[in-house]
């Protein structure tokens, strides 16, 4: 990455939320296809049509800044990615499985947030109000989908899970 400007900042970071949002719809379509409660797989699936939403926005950003939208690889993005495929294959119990995969969700809407919320400021210190507001956009939805999953998490029902004693 380049840092001799502020815009220079903003671009590699619309890059890497760009590629993060790309991942995650990916990610939250295995997560809607895997998951055994309804009300956790219509959370991924709404999330998922948001996602896909964001995607757009960040083209129009892309597009306003005369740069076609490209995504850069994010490593963060990479390693959550990493993660969940490495737990995955010790074939853990279903239960254990749903509540790992909303705790991977939460993590990412984390990911999200703060992401948004560095680039929300370089976009307003740029002049760029139209972009700032629709990165807040955005910013407001990733928050209700981490409420949104953080509420499904405290309630969960782990039913009969096995424990280790």
């Amino acid at each position: 990455m380049s840092a001799d400007s502020l815009e220079d900042l903003f671009v590699d970071g619309l890059q890497k939320i760009y590629y993060t949002e790309q991942q995650l719809e990916d990610a939250l379509e295995e997560l809607e296809s895997g998951a055994e409660d309804e009300e956790i797989q219509s959370a991924f699936s709404e999330h998922r049509e948001e996602t896909r939403t964001h995607i757009e926005r960040l083209e129009e950003v892309f597009e306003a800044l005369g740069q076609e939208a490209e995504g850069k690889q994010d490593r963060v993005v990479d390693a959550m990615i990493e993660e969940h495929e490495e737990f995955t294959e010790q074939n853990p119990d279903d239960k254990v499985l749903e509540r790992f995969n909303l705790a991977a969700g939460q993590k990412s809407e984390h990911y999200e947030i703060a992401a948004y919320g560095n680039l929300i400021p370089l976009a307003d210190q740029l002049g760029m109000e139209d972009a700032a507001d629709t990165l807040e956009e955005t910013l407001r939805e990733e928050q209700d989908a981490l409420e949104k999953l953080s509420k499904l998490g405290e309630g969960y029902d782990y039913g009969e899970i096995p424990s280790e004693a």
